[in-house]
């Protein structure tokens, strides 16, 4: 019988330690109540046939301080082309619990396995010196404890990649990532579809003077403009020299919805 309590008493002990350890744990990583932060990215294209990016690290800053307090969120360690990331296509790059709090930049750290295909020719990416120890933006996330907060990254490809005045042609080309970072929740979608199709034919939008647009899809000449802060906007299709650049006014945006805006036919 004495031995049986023992046993009993023993194990109730070993129970009651690993659950003040594992409490203790979650306690000094602050982690008892977490939030979620999810990282998508996609993209604003450019007159480039594919534009492929490496992407090996991302990492968030809750301090005020740019050389510490970085913590690693997610290592994709992937590469992706750019241009097929448009249209409500997305790339995931992280999803993980965080401390509540307000995280004030995000980075990426790109890897060196960057290039562009330019008429049937790839060209290497090269990236400067400044943007080798990674790509911050600003974002200030409000991470809250149960929630998921998602953050889009729009990468303007017409914009980050220089072609280089004087370069040799093996590498005429620069990288330098400009990324519009915006909270998915504050923002809405624009939707509808071209009608005929024409290859290459482009929707955009103006947001706070920078210019959002996407690819209308092969065939069905459906698109999509994401990302867009609560508003009203004006869209131009433009579908080349065969025809008029058309614009639909007064297009009411609201935070978390879509606005269909049917088919537009051009003329």
């Amino acid at each position: 019988m004495k031995n049986i309590d023992f046993k009993r008493h023993f194990s109730t002990a070993i129970a009651a330690m690993l659950l003040l350890f594992f409490t203790m744990s979650a306690c000094e990583q602050g982690l008892d109540n977490p939030g979620t932060l999810r990282v998508v990215m996609h993209d604003n294209p450019g007159e480039f046939q594919e534009v492929w990016i490496e992407v090996l690290r991302v990492e968030v800053n809750n301090l005020d301080d740019e050389d510490n307090g970085w913590q690693v969120i997610g290592e994709p360690g992937e590469q992706y082309d750019l241009l097929t990331l448009v249209n409500g296509n997305q790339a995931l790059l992280a999803d993980t619990e965080l401390e509540a709090g307000t995280y004030r930049q995000i980075r990426l750290i790109l890897g060196n396995n960057n290039y562009v295909v330019v008429n049937g020719d790839t060209y290497g990416l090269k990236t400067p010196s400044a943007q080798q120890t990674g790509v911050k933006l600003n974002i200030d996330a409000e991470i809250q404890p149960g929630i998921t907060y998602t953050l889009g990254l729009d990468f303007d490809v017409n914009k980050s990649i220089v072609k280089r005045g004087n370069a040799p042609v093996p590498d005429p080309y620069l990288l330098k990532p400009v990324i519009r970072a915006y909270a998915q929740a504050a923002t809405g979608i624009i939707s509808g579809v071209v009608d005929p199709y024409v290859e290459g034919t482009m929707v955009s939008t103006e947001v706070e003077d920078e210019t959002v647009s996407t690819f209308v899809e092969e065939e069905t000449g459906a698109f999509k403009l994401v990302g867009l802060p609560a508003g009203v906007y004006d869209i131009v299709v433009d579908a080349g020299v065969d025809y008029e650049p058309f614009t639909v006014e007064d297009i009411e945006v609201k935070a978390g919805e879509t606005t269909d805006v049917g088919v537009i036919e051009l003329e």
